[in-house]
């Protein structure tokens, strides 16, 4: 059964897959690296998922064929949106909420490699109406 406590647990497994990515290789590459160290990190775990998972857009009642593509769907309950840039703005965090939204996905995680520390600076964590609504 999918609760908070599940899905808490599981973001602190992709926030400890994110942070040994960053320790194994650094700061200063780009997206596309991290993005596949990352799946690799995530399969070594154990954890399912969906990488550049195709995010479905309605438009007044109709399906689009849509660009959008979330980086990572984990396990059904996350999006993950890893970057790597100067500091994660309110930009990457709209994203975010706007693939959380329309994948009707509880928790979102946006993952800043570029930086000196993942847990402190490299990370923002989100929720939105369907988390607040779930039992613990």
């Amino acid at each position: 059964m999918v609760n908070k406590r599940y899905i808490d647990e599981l973001g602190f497994i992709i926030i400890g897959a994110a942070i040994e990515v960053h320790m194994a290789v650094g700061p200063g590459l780009l997206e596309s690296a991290y993005s596949k160290c990352f799946e690799q990190e995530l399969k070594i775990r154990g954890i399912k998922f969906e990488r550049e998972k195709q995010v479905e857009l309605n438009y007044k009642g109709l399906e689009l064929d849509s660009i959008l593509r979330c980086d990572f769907l984990i396990e059904n309950v996350i999006v993950v949106e890893l970057k790597s840039v100067l500091e994660i703005i309110p930009l990457h965090q709209a994203q975010l909420l706007t693939y959380m939204q329309l994948l009707k996905v509880p928790k979102g995680i946006v993952i800043n490699f570029n930086c000196t520390n993942i847990f402190r600076e490299g990370q923002k964590t989100m929720v939105n109406d369907l988390y607040r609504n779930l039992p613990y």
